[in-house]
């Protein structure tokens, strides 16, 4: 029971970072259906899923960092952590330069669905575009904190930076209210601005607690100068890859969903909106629990305790589980109070009270096949889940959603038309990659030796 305490005090310590980030999306989804239009609300909508789908995918590729660092640490070798760091900041820089380039032209991904060129959402990305490097970086220093399990480091400041975001966030729209009367209100690209100043400055609080930190010291990441090492960035990058394809797939389905879904007008795009900005939030705690699982597992792989990393596997995905069953449980019961924290107009309500159906269902599945997809980059099988996640989340996910939400086939039942046949879809793709993940952790555990 010991180990266990202790993953889950760590994955606590995790969570608390990880609703901080979240909570930068909380606040401009909730400020904007309280204090701008429906409009704004929709603009953001489609903004946010493209940024999102893109930040995620190229984090993801950072995240091969986690395993790397975290056997450097079980290992006893942190000359070697710091070496990885340090190739870590040179792929997010490579990374960050192809992220530049599609928020500044996203009319290409616009166009797949049919979307006209929206100015409001060119503006929104171009300027978190200015944001990028900043956000990149400091999710390098973020796997670091994780990988030697001292999360608070960046949860700390992930918490302090959503103060600041809030308060950002309520000058830019709100500006009358602080004096600034001559100051017209920037609705949505005034939280993209509020969001850019915030990374910037989480950026250079992390730099201070590379100095200054005595848990970071011994590591001596930024203590010299490296150029990138080829061999070490293949690396990364052969794990890497298969795992921001992943999370790209992941996200990309819910932006597709929220892209296909604004052809049914504003107001079930809001609610749409609203659920899977609440289905993010959840998912905080599964993920969060995934991340402390699959460090401590590397850490014991790193130490050739293979024993001890299948036991902190399977306790881990048991853990997620069982909390997620209970948390389905709560939105069931709770969803109406819930929807209203976000808005109070009844037709965007109604519409998303009907949608929380789906993210009570999913989450078990959800916690499923996160945990062990997480695990399973400790042992170095990332190829393979990547692509059965493709298959399960735009295949059956995203195309059967289709299928059942404009009801191609004519014989969808109406309670799964429109917006609720995507979420279906979803959750049916969830579920397929859930039973596969842990077929494959089972096999992966079993055969690693001791």
């Amino acid at each position: 029971m010991r180990p266990l305490r202790n993953l889950l005090r760590l994955a606590v310590s995790v969570l608390i970072g990880q609703l901080a980030v979240i909570g930068f999306g909380v606040a401009d989804t909730v400020m904007l259906g309280h204090f701008a239009s429906t409009a704004s609300l929709a603009t953001l909508s489609i903004g946010q899923a493209i940024y999102i789908t893109l930040f995620v995918s190229l984090s993801g590729v950072t995240q091969s960092l986690l395993p790397t660092l975290g056997r450097g640490f079980g290992a006893g070798q942190p000359g070697a952590v710091g070496a990885s760091f340090r190739q870590g900041l040179w792929l997010a820089g490579g990374l960050c330069a192809l992220g530049i380039a599609v928020l500044l032209w996203p009319q290409p991904l616009l166009a797949l669905t049919s979307q006209a060129r929206d100015a409001t959402v060119d503006r929104y990305l171009a300027i978190l575009a200015l944001g990028l490097p900043a956000a990149l970086a400091f999710r390098v220093h973020a796997a670091l904190s994780q990988a030697i399990s001292r999360p608070l480091l960046t949860a700390a400041l992930q918490i302090g930076g959503l103060g600041v975001k809030l308060l950002l966030n309520a000058v830019f729209l709100l500006p009358g209210q602080f004096g600034l009367h001559g100051m017209t209100p920037l609705g949505a690209q005034g939280c993209a601005a509020a969001t850019v100043l915030t990374q910037y400055g989480l950026l250079a609080v992390a730099l201070l607690q590379h100095r200054y930190s005595a848990a970071l010291r011994p590591y001596a990441a930024l203590s010299r100068w490296e150029w990138p090492n080829w061999k070490a960035q293949a690396h990364l990058l052969r794990l890497g890859g298969p795992i921001g394809l992943s999370l790209l797939v992941e996200v990309s389905a819910f932006t597709f969903m929220a892209l296909f879904i604004a052809r049914l007008g504003d107001t079930v795009l809001a609610a749409h909106q609203i659920t899977a900005n609440f289905a993010t939030v959840l998912y905080m705690l599964p993920l969060s629990i995934s991340i402390a699982t699959g460090s401590v597992v590397a850490q014991h792989l790193g130490a050739g305790h293979t024993r001890a990393a299948r036991h902190t596997a399977w306790s881990g995905v048991g853990a997620a589980a069982l909390l997620s069953v209970i948390i389905g449980l709560v939105v069931w019961l709770e969803r109406g109070r819930i929807i209203g924290w976000y808005t109070s107009d009844p037709q965007v309500q109604a519409v998303a009270y009907h949608l929380f159906l789906f993210i009570a269902l999913y989450q078990v599945f959800d916690a499923v096949q996160s945990t062990s997809a997480f695990i399973l980059r400790s042992y170095h099988i990332a190829l393979l889940p990547s692509m059965l996640y493709a298959l399960s989340l735009w295949g059956v996910g995203l195309g059967g959603g289709y299928l059942l939400g404009f009801n191609t086939l004519g014989i969808t039942p109406p309670a799964l038309q429109g917006a609720a046949g995507f979420w279906m879809g979803n959750t049916t793709g969830l579920a397929i990659a859930a039973s596969c993940f842990s077929a494959l952790l089972w096999r992966a555990a079993r055969r690693a030796p001791g």
